[in-house]
C-alpha cells in the first residue's frame, strides 16, 4: 500500500484564529509566574548566601527541591494534590502560575546568587569606605552591577518558562497546546495544527529574545 501525505495549508490557516485564543493564557501564566518567581528568586537567592545557617538552609532546600523535580510533577501536585490538603479545588490557571512561579523562582535564585557573588569584594569595601552602610552598599553598588550580569540568564529562564506552559494542557489550562488539542479533536488535522502551534511558540520566543538583546545592549552601553 502506497502512503502519501500532503500538507493541508488551508487547515493550518483555518486553525490560527482558534489557536490565538490560547496565547493570552500562555503569556499570563508565563509572565505572571515569572514576576512572582523573580521576587522569590531575589529573596531565596540572597538568603542562600547568607552567613546565618537557619536562613541559608531553608533557601537551599527550596532551590534544590524545585530544581530537582520536573515542573510537570510540580503542577500536578499543586492541582491534584494540594486540594486534598487545603480542602478545596485550585483553579487550573492559578495552579499553572504557581508552578511557573515556584519553579522559575528556584532557577532565578541561582542566577541571583551567581550574579551577586561575581562582583568583586573590593566593591563592597569601596562602598563602606565612602561611609555607606552594608545595605546601602549592596543596593547602590553591588546590585546594579550584578543585575546587568543577570540579564542573559534571566532571559533564558523566561523563554524556558514560556515553553513549559505547554505542559499545563494536562490540567486543562486553555493555553496554546490545549487549544490545539481541542481543535484537533474536531478536525483530525494533528500535523497541520501542531505545526502552527510550534510556529506560534517560535514567534513568541524569538520576539522575546529580540527584546532581551536590546535590553542587554543598552545595559552594556550604560556601563
Amino acid at each position: 500500500m502506497e502512503f502519501q501525505f500532503q500538507f493541508d495549508w488551508q487547515a493550518a490557516i483555518d486553525s490560527i484564529p482558534f489557536l490565538l485564543k490560547g496565547i493570552p493564557y500562555t503569556l499570563l501564566i508565563s509572565f505572571g509566574g515569572l514576576l512572582i518567581g523573580f521576587v522569590l528568586g531575589i529573596i531565596f537567592g540572597l538568603l542562600s548566601i547568607n552567613k546565618k545557617w537557619f536562613l541559608r538552609w531553608p533557601a537551599t532546600a527550596y532551590i534544590e527541591i524545585f530544581r530537582g523535580t520536573p515542573i510537570l510533577v510540580q503542577v500536578l501536585f499543586i492541582f491534584y494534590g494540594l486540594p486534598d490538603l487545603i480542602g478545596g479545588p485550585i483553579d487550573p490557571l492559578t495552579a499553572g502560575i504557581a508552578a511557573i512561579a515556584l519553579n522559575s523562582g528556584a532557577y532565578i535564585s541561582e542566577v541571583v546568587r551567581g550574579g551577586v557573588q561575581s562582583i568583586d569584594k573590593g566593591q563592597t569595601e569601596a562602598g563602606l569606605s565612602l561611609g555607606l552602610s552594608r545595605t546601602q552598599t549592596f543596593w547602590s553598588i553591588i546590585w546594579p552591577q550584578a543585575f546587568r550580569r543577570m540579564i542573559p540568564p534571566l532571559g533564558n529562564q523566561a523563554i524556558v518558562s514560556i515553553k513549559d506552559t505547554s505542559l499545563f494542557s494536562v490540567i486543562g489550562v486553555g493555553e496554546l497546546v490545549r487549544q490545539g488539542q481541542i481543535y484537533i479533536a474536531n478536525t483530525f488535522t494533528a500535523f497541520e495544527v501542531y505545526f502552527v502551534v510550534a510556529i506560534l511558540y517560535l514567534a513568541i520566543t524569538l520576539s522575546l529574545s529580540f527584546i532581551l538583546r536590546l535590553v542587554e545592549r543598552r545595559g552594556l552601553a550604560s556601563v
